[in-house]
């Protein structure tokens, strides 16, 4: 049933990250990437409203957590969970943890992506 959940928010939460998209590009053009700056903002404010609500509320039922945490947010930003954990190891004392976490994911995800994009290039 969890996986159900988690599948019924993620497609919820990709519809919106669609309709966010368009409505930016429509809105504001595509010389900078407002949609993804503002999917990651704003999905990050909310992860922080949702996890901040569900800290103090024990009674939350697990199902609720991952349809809105991991299905709605998963959906519409990854980001948001980067933020979660990045703010968890910072708030948990882990601060060089948090930092090595922050720097080692930007670097190594856009590394990673230029690293893909030259692996397909010389073998095409």
């Amino acid at each position: 049933m969890a996986y159900l959940f988690v599948f019924v928010g993620g497609g919820l939460g990709a519809m919106f990250r669609h309709f966010v998209n368009n409505a930016s590009s429509r809105m504001f053009g595509t010389a900078f990437p407002y949609h993804t700056f503002f999917i990651n903002v704003s999905g990050s404010i909310v992860m922080g409203l949702i996890a901040g609500y569900f800290a103090f509320k024990s009674g939350s039922s697990q199902h609720l957590r991952l349809f809105l945490m991991t299905g709605i947010l998963g959906g519409y930003t990854t980001f948001s969970a980067f933020s979660l954990d990045a703010a968890l190891l910072y708030e948990r004392g882990a601060v060089g943890l948090a930092i090595l976490y922050v720097v080692g994911s930007v670097a190594l995800a856009i590394g990673g992506l230029f690293a893909g994009m030259a692996l397909i290039r010389a073998i095409t």
